[in-house]
Parts: structure tokens; sequence; C-alpha cells
């Protein structure tokens, strides 16, 4: 049995080798099938980042939609946020976007919405898996005009209205220097900051097929640390391929990451009374820092799973409107229904313009807890959660470290290791702890 094909974000692999334009063609007609169940001919926006593969991509997808009597609507180049939007905008039966978020070029992506904006669940992704190993038996093949048609709509002034709408706010007077990793964003965000009243400055903005995220973007932000203290900016902003993620720079040139975004606008929202259930969701990966910093704001903090998928998962079943992770996937779901950086941008600038606070400022509301992180090379992992005598050395140590520290030991989704993390006040003990975990795992599992 092969292994599921829909990961935590849609179908990615290296294009035209794992994410051929066979498969797309396939569950372009197996997704089409699957949604005109709800609909008797969908209409499915589609949307892409600027990596090379994206053309070839997006014509196989188109090809498989039309083939089973659905409607393609082209949003050409937009973000991943912008095509959760224009679903709803446009009345559509669902979005896809193709794209690979952060990771390198050769990698590819291709990812479902709903007609809401929301991931499609699990049970409509297993239906289409299923589809695709049977597709000639159970696809259907309209002719004639019951074939589906292409129609192209600007996906740009929209979202760029949109994102506007939401802020209700000049920046006149304000300096942004942004890093659109030579990605989705590269036209898109300019628009909306300069349309807002901003001075801007950009960055990695001219894509050409071959260099979205090359030592650029959210994972990246070296230099646009450099430009926002060349130019004099009052912050920066900088996004990842696909513009779902935000990793933030303050005056001085320091990176604000998602941790302290999420406790600069958390702690706002709360005071404004926006904080749904004064309740922020972040993941297990949150530095201890946040946690402590939301607590003394008076709010709470729930952690899911690493991923945003499982964020969104804790806001929707709970009743939270706002969370994210550290790596910069900010949700505000008031507003939009994934991860959206821009949006993110717009959000902390208000803060800072409402606040009358630098970011540096701002972003003191929380300090940084040291953490370790060690990395154990095993035989099995599959044999950590039944080990005994590791599971009493995370309760002994963690005993230790008492409130002021955590521990957080999971096996790798990717690799042979176990991953020990601790966080704590003081470094030397977080240091100890994890070494001494780390035995016990060579010991047990190597």
């Amino acid at each position: 049995m092969r292994p599921r094909l829909f990961g935590t974000d849609g179908v990615r692999g290296v294009a035209n080798k794992d994410l051929s334009p066979l498969l797309a063609f396939k569950l372009g007609q197996a997704g089409a099938q699957v949604l005109s169940k709800l609909h008797e001919r969908p209409t499915i926006v589609v949307g892409k980042d600027t990596r090379i593969s994206g053309d070839m991509l997006e014509s196989a997808l188109i090809a498989g939609i039309c083939s089973v009597g659905a409607d393609a609507l082209k949003v050409g180049v937009v973000p991943t946020p912008a095509v959760a939007h224009l679903t709803r905008r446009f009345g559509a039966d669902a979005g896809v976007v193709i794209s690979a978020s952060h990771n390198p070029v050769e990698y590819n992506g291709i990812k479902f919405f709903n007609k809401d904006g929301y991931k499609l669940p699990d049970a409509m992704e297993d239906e289409i898996e299923a589809l695709l190993d049977d597709c000639e038996q159970n696809i259907k093949n309209p002719i004639g005009p019951d074939v589906g048609k292409i129609s192209i709509e600007d996906g740009i002034r929209p979202y760029v209205d949109f994102i506007k709408s939401i802020v209700n706010k000049d920046f006149q007077g304000l300096t942004v220097a942004m890093d659109c990793a030579n990605g989705a964003s590269y036209r898109v965000a300019p628009i909306i900051f300069e349309e807002l009243g901003a001075k801007v400055h950009v960055i990695n903005h001219h894509p050409d097929g071959k260099n979205i995220n090359v030592d650029c973007g959210s994972t990246h932000p070296e230099a646009l640390c450099r430009l926002v203290k060349e130019v004099g900016a009052d912050v920066g902003l900088s996004f990842d391929g696909d513009a779902d993620r935000l990793i933030a720079v303050d005056e001085k040139g320091e990176i604000v990451d998602g941790d302290h975004i999420m406790a600069i606008c958390g702690s706002y929202m709360k005071r404004k009374g926006l904080l749904k259930n004064n309740t922020v969701v972040s993941t297990v990966m949150s530095n201890m820092g946040l946690e402590t910093a939301l607590k003394k704001a008076g709010i709470g903090m729930v952690r899911a799973k690493v991923g945003d998928r499982y964020v969104l998962e804790e806001m929707i079943n709970n009743g939270y409107n706002f969370g994210g992770e550290q790596s910069g996937h900010i949700i505000f779901l008031d507003h939009n229904t994934t991860g959206d950086g821009i949006l993110t941008g717009v959000n902390l600038i208000k803060v800072m313009s409402d606040e009358k606070k630098p970011l540096s400022e701002l972003g003191q509301i929380m300090k940084v807890y040291p953490q370790v992180l060690v990395n154990v090379q095993v035989h099995d992992k599959s044999k950590y959660a039944g080990n005994e005598r590791i599971q009493d050395a995370i309760v002994e140590n963690q005993t230790l470290l008492g409130e002021t520290g955590r521990i957080l030991v999971r096996p790798s989704g990717t690799e042979p290791l176990i991953r020990v993390m601790v966080e704590g006040e003081h470094q030397d003990l977080i240091d100890k702890v994890a070494n001494t975990i780390a035995d016990v795992i060579k010991k047990q599992l190597c």
C-alpha cells in the first residue's frame, strides 16, 4: 500500500519527478469530479507562485479540471492566502494553489481549498486519492458543450482591496522595507503598502522562475535586516515564497519572529476586546517566553501540533480567532482562513501606529527563554513512545526544571532521529537536562 499522497499541506514533491504533469492532470480530474458532487459544474480558482514549474503544472491541472466538465478560473501569480480569499470572493466551489511555499525551486505542490477557503477535509482528500488509482474507469469524460472552460480574472486588485479594507488606516509617514523572496508577493505586497501611504523599499522582487527563496525571504531575513538599517525603515517585512508567513524586522535591524508577533498582536487584540476567549493558539515549538508574556497580559495559550493546519483546527474547534507558529504562519481567523504574511504585516504596523511605539519597544513584551536542541540518531524511532526508561527520564528532568522550563521530545517526521528540545531560564541547566535525556535515548534505542 502506497503512503498517503496528501500531506499536511497538500501534495508536494520535486516537480516533473514526484509531482509530474500527469499527476497534476489526474489531481485536476479527480478533484473536480469529487467537487462536482457538491455542484454539477464546479468552478475552481487556480493560482500559483513564481516557480518555473508553475506554468507546466498549471496547464496540466487545468486540463484535468476541464476534461471532467468543471470550469477553471485562472488568477495568475498571487499569494496562497489570496487564493483562499478569491475563492470566497468569486463564489467559486474550490480553490487550488500551485506552490511549495518556502521550499527550494525544484519543489512544487498542489493544495486545494473548499468554497469557504479552508483546506479540504481528510475524507474528501481520501476520495480524490482513491480516484487517482483508477482514473480511466471512474472519471467521466464529457464531450461537446459539456467540456469545461477557462476564464482569466485579475487576482491582485481584489486581494489588494481586501487587505486595505481590513487595516482601515493610513500609513503616511512610515517607511517599510520588504523582502518578497522573489515569490508570489512580488507585485501585490508593494502595491498594498504604497497605497496605504507608506514609503516602500523592496528587495528580491524580480522573480525569474528560478530564484524563489534563494538566500532571501522569511527563511533568510539577513539581507532585510541590513536594508532596514540602510534606509532607516520603521519596520521590515520578510515573506516566504507563497507569502503565507512573515518574519518581521524592527527599526534596529533585529528579527521579530512569529512568537513575538503573536505576543504583540495577541495582547493588542485583548486590550481592544477582539481576542475571542482570551486565548492565543500556538504550537509545541513556540518559546516559553510567549506563554509567559501572554500570561502576564491575562491571556491563555493553547499548544497544537507543529503545522498551521493543526493551529487552525484548534481555533475552529474551540472558538478561537488568533494563532500561529514561530516560523511566521499567523492566522487572523476573523479575516482569512489561512496564514497570511501580508495581512500579518499590516496588522503589526497598525499596532505600532495605534500604540505610537517602535517595534523594538513592542517586542520587549516577550523575553526569549534559552533553548537547546539535541538530535539523536536511532535505529528505530517507532520504539520511542513505548520506552518506559526514556519516559521516566523525561519526567525526572521536568521535575528538575520545575515551572521555569519545559521538555519536548519527539521523533522526526522525515529522518531516523529523536529530537530533544529543552527550554528554561538557565542555559547550563537546560544543557545538562538535554544531554541527560539524549544519553538515555542512545542507550535505549541505538
